[in-house]
């Protein structure tokens, strides 16, 4: 399935019926009148998060979503018929924009949650409502109120308890590899990782989910590269999991480079709690790992835990680190059914 997380829509939702131009005729009653009834009211655009989906492909090939108008109105004071509701289903995580992108105007984080977001137009009256004691007969009716109309963005941005950072080939991909399920794309190239992957840790008892973005180079705010667009798969993240090639040509110079993006893209990211590992250990000498988690130290001012994920060293340390991060990490769901009294399961 291919992987897509923004896409522009055009939602409408029904207007409502006519109301109806009806008079009472019966044999052998002396009094008739207007008995026309109200139209139906037209079909809201509502929106539900759901779980089993994890991206927004359908958008691309269904762009345009009307709801259905109310019905006409009937003879006897008979109210036409409602139109059905449209339900747009989307991921969890999921965050409707403006047109423009500048305005956030509805975000979904949870499972069944739903959000009318645009009413439709009440029905039109029928002619028995235009009824006075001066206007016996009326002939006037309502056509219907209009429903509402735009174009919103949806844009996806995946739940994760814990998010990898890096430049290009800081192996990334290979550490989801080996503490989760997943089957990230490994290379000796950069930019293998062309898309967000989610997989889940199972470690001591407890899960969390873990997502990994294509890496960052400098200049990614301007669009360098793959650029900054998915750092928003990392923003809901508890904890961000910095990962610097121990083998390239300036292991801090790639630290600094890849903060100064966070801080350039804002939302917060440069905020987050860090954990700094140093990877790819397994290629140089203890005494050169030594003198690069001591530059680094000093570079962060915070600590540096040197690991490698290709050989799983340090794998452990590093994982202890991030469930420490993430406080309200549940334990896993085989403990769960054993009736273990713990927080609440995750992942999200």
């Amino acid at each position: 399935m291919h992987f897509l997380d923004q896409a522009k829509v055009y939602i409408s939702s029904g207007a409502g019926g006519p109301g109806a131009v009806a008079f009472r005729r019966e044999k052998f009653v002396e009094y008739g009148g207007p008995d026309g009834g109200n139209g139906g009211k037209g079909g809201d655009i509502i929106f539900e998060a759901v779980a089993g989906l994890n991206t927004l492909i359908d958008f691309r090939y269904t762009q345009h979503f009307r709801a259905p108008r109310g019905k006409g109105g009937s003879g006897s004071n008979r109210t036409g018929a409602g139109g059905d509701d449209l339900i747009i289903r989307v991921p969890i995580g999921t965050q409707l924009l403006s047109d423009d992108r500048e305005h956030v105007l509805a975000d979904f984080t949870k499972v069944g949650e739903r959000r009318v977001f645009l009413r439709g137009g009440d029905g039109g009256r029928g002619n028995a409502t235009y009824k006075t004691s001066t206007n016996r007969a009326p002939r006037q009716h309502g056509v219907g109120w209009p429903g509402e109309e735009m174009w919103v963005w949806l844009r996806l941005k995946l739940l994760a308890d814990a998010g990898l950072l890096g430049l290009p080939n800081a192996g990334k991909s290979t550490f989801i590899n080996a503490v989760t399920n997943a089957r990230a794309k490994v290379g000796a190239y950069p930019f293998t990782t062309v898309r967000p992957q989610l997989g889940v840790v199972t470690y001591r008892d407890r899960e969390w989910v873990v997502a990994d973005i294509p890496g960052l180079i400098e200049g990614a705010a301007e669009g360098a590269g793959i650029g900054d667009r998915f750092l928003g798969h990392v923003e809901r993240c508890r904890v961000l999991l910095h990962l610097v090639d121990a083998t390239g040509d300036d292991p801090v110079g790639a630290y600094r480079i890849v903060r100064k993006e966070l801080k350039n893209y804002g939302a917060g990211l440069i905020d987050k709690t860090e954990v700094i590992g140093l990877n790819k250990i397994d290629a140089l000498e203890s005494a050169e790992v030594k003198k690069l988690v001591t530059k680094l130290k000093r570079a962060s001012k915070a600590e540096v835990f040197p690991m490698s994920g290709a050989a799983g060293t340090g794998l452990d340390v590093v994982l202890d680190r991030l469930a420490d991060a993430i406080p309200s990490v549940g334990i896993s769901p085989a403990k769960v059914e054993a009736g273990d009294p713990a927080s609440e399961w995750s992942p999200l």
